[in-house]
Order: C-alpha cells, then structure tokens, then sequence
C-alpha cells in the first residue's frame, strides 16, 4: 500500500525527531487516513532548514517498506 503525505516541519520542529527524543512520526494522508512510521526513516531527509516536501510511505501488511520524497 501506498500512502502519500505532506510534510512542513522546520529545523526546531525536526529536532526532536533527530535527536531521537520522538520514535514515531504520526501524520495525515491525503485521502484522509492517520500513518505512524519509525522517525528514524525520517532522518535522511532533514536538511538545516528543516524538512519540507511531499513524500511517499509504502508498507506491505502494515509493515515498514520505504518512504521516498516524490517533490
């Protein structure tokens, strides 16, 4: 399955997620439907800015497969 979400979190917003003080990202599909992933697949694309964009999760059986930015 695949779930497409925007994300707009700036580099203060993003500090926890990278210091690992929060373990789960929890956000909004844009169908509607409520996704939690590990926040360390997060990392990879944290800029100083913070990170912005429009992303793609991908699970199979509700399990972690990949999460890529797709703009």
């Amino acid at each position: 399955m695949k779930y497409y979400f925007k994300v707009s979190m700036s580099a203060d917003d993003v500090m926890p997620y990278y210091r690992g003080q929060a373990s789960t990202v929890v956000a909004f599909a844009t169908n509607g439907q409520r996704i939690q992933f590990p926040a360390m697949h997060l990392r990879k694309f944290m800029t100083p800015s913070g990170v912005y964009g429009m992303f793609c999760l991908e699970t199979q059986s509700n399990k972690f497969v990949s999460l890529t930015k797709v703009s």
